[in-house]
């Protein structure tokens, strides 16, 4: 097998092997394309931060290092973050009670609304994308959306 590739394992007896996977040309490709939807810089966000908000939006009130962890950044990274989310009204910091040395970070709407914008816009521009594809590319994305989700939230420690 060529460095690089792929193929599936079948049983004995299975019918014919799966075509083989560029592994490299399937990683640039999609890099490619997550470049591609991020670069409008919309609201000034960094991809970093970007990510934070959105993980803050999808988990609920959350502590910096519960943050950091979710994000895999070094706390003084974190710190720098999360002042340019406050600083730009997306997220607050609200006090843990009972504890003066904790808080937790929450959305705010302008956080909400910002995503929404980010989001509605990545939609349309992938949408105007796609309709460079062919009928026939089209379809084939179309049927191979299962496998790119199921990589997507694969934990590669529990996969396989």
């Amino acid at each position: 097998m060529p460095q690089g590739s792929v193929t599936g394992r079948r049983p004995v007896g299975a019918g014919p092997p799966a075509p083989a996977i560029d592994v490299a040309r399937l990683r640039v490709a999609i890099a490619r394309l997550s470049r591609w939807l991020r670069r409008h810089e919309l609201a000034g966000l960094t991809p970093t931060q970007l990510s934070a908000l959105s993980t803050v939006d999808r988990i609920g009130p959350l502590r910096l290092g519960d943050l950091a962890a979710a994000e895999k950044i070094a706390p003084s990274t974190l710190t720098r973050l999360v002042t340019v989310l406050e600083e730009s009204g997306y997220v607050e910091r609200c006090p843990v009670p009972g504890d003066a040395r904790a808080s937790t970070l929450t959305i705010t709407h302008a956080g909400h609304e910002v995503l929404e914008r980010i989001r509605e816009q990545s939609m349309i521009l992938l949408a105007d994308r796609l309709q460079t594809l062919t009928p026939q590319q089209r379809a084939t994305l179309a049927a191979a959306l299962p496998a790119l989700e199921q990589l997507a939230d694969a934990d590669p420690r529990t996969a396989r």
